[in-house]
């Protein structure tokens, strides 16, 4: 499948979204991700975006971020050893 350019329209009405951890959900076509803003200092987190994506595109997700962070590492520093809250929560199987 070659790269084709697209034309991307982003509305100026879309907000950034802050999230430090996220939830992930998936079932036989689709993997829901849930991103998160987790409160410092209380047990609580706030919902800022959920996202469906196919198989298919939950796979390719994978591929591009995986080379991405590794551009990232070899640009500024390796994260080796550093790792986010493990309080990320998967959900297997939703209906």
């Amino acid at each position: 499948m070659g790269n084709k350019d697209i034309q991307v329209t982003i509305p100026q009405t879309l907000e950034p979204v802050y999230s430090n951890m996220i939830q992930i959900a998936y079932k036989e076509d689709e993997f829901t991700f849930m991103f998160l803003h987790q409160i410092p200092g209380i047990n609580q987190a706030r919902g800022k975006a959920i996202v469906t994506l196919s198989p298919t595109h939950a796979k390719s997700l994978l591929t591009v971020l995986e080379r991405t962070v590794r551009e990232y590492e070899e640009k500024f520093r390796s994260l080796e050893g550093e790792q986010a809250n493990n309080q990320n929560v998967t959900m297997r199987g939703y209906s």
